[in-house]
């Protein structure tokens, strides 16, 4: 019993310093940082949504093919945006590779949805 019981733990221990370890991932990566560290433009960022996000997220964001972004920014951090943008691992997203720039203008307007 107490093998289960020490077993039980460290799977949670596991579990738990993934949850809290991989955000810190995201925060450390060199992209993420300078997207972080750069002011964006809500125009910018409008133009960069209108090109690539608007036939799958709708005009306004309230999604389409792809879920509503309206107050997303309240929903998942900035570097979880980031990595949402950059990854392409949730289909049907394709990957989208913009400048720290255009990252840092897209992540603007996005929280102005």
């Amino acid at each position: 019993m107490q093998r289960l019981v020490v077993s039980v733990l460290a799977a949670i221990a596991v579990v738990l310093g993934m949850v809290l370890f991989i955000p810190q991932l995201r925060l450390t990566d060199p992209y993420t940082q300078t997207v972080l560290s750069l002011q964006g433009d809500l125009d910018r960022g409008h133009a960069i949504f209108l090109m690539n996000c608007v036939e799958c997220h709708g005009l306004e964001g309230l999604g389409k093919v792809g879920p509503s972004l309206k107050h997303v920014s309240d929903r998942k951090s900035k570097a979880h945006l980031i990595s949402q943008v950059v990854s392409g691992k949730t289909p049907p997203m394709p990957q989208f590779q913009p400048s720290p720039q255009e990252m840092a203008d897209l992540l603007t307007y996005l929280g102005s949805l």
